[in-house]
């Protein structure tokens, strides 16, 4: 069992470096057609329905937004989320902010 902070610390560095490294075999078969033209704009019913399968009660992530925020905003929040998502996919990069 490793109890200093350095063996820990070490422990940590070598399993993230062995999980971020290791390749996984997949056997290439992917069956997606191409779509050619514009993308599709995301609906009001898909924004709620991904709000729906969000985890409740957990810390933020990297966004600072958690599922109870947006809700808490009502229509507005949803909206926000449905232009921003509709922006990424029109404008084709993610906003700096």
């Amino acid at each position: 069992m490793i109890v200093s902070d350095k063996g820990i610390k070490n422990s940590w560095k070598e399993y993230m470096e062995k999980l971020m490294n290791e390749e996984n075999e997949w056997d290439h078969n992917i069956s997606a057609g191409v779509k050619e033209g514009p993308a599709d704009c995301i609906r009001m019913a898909e924004v709620r329905a991904a709000l729906k399968k969000m985890k409740r009660h957990k810390a933020p992530g990297l966004s600072g937004l958690v599922v109870e925020m947006i809700q808490a905003t009502g229509d507005i929040g949803t909206q926000w989320i449905l232009d921003l998502c509709n922006g990424i996919v029109k404008e084709r990069c993610t906003p700096q902010d």
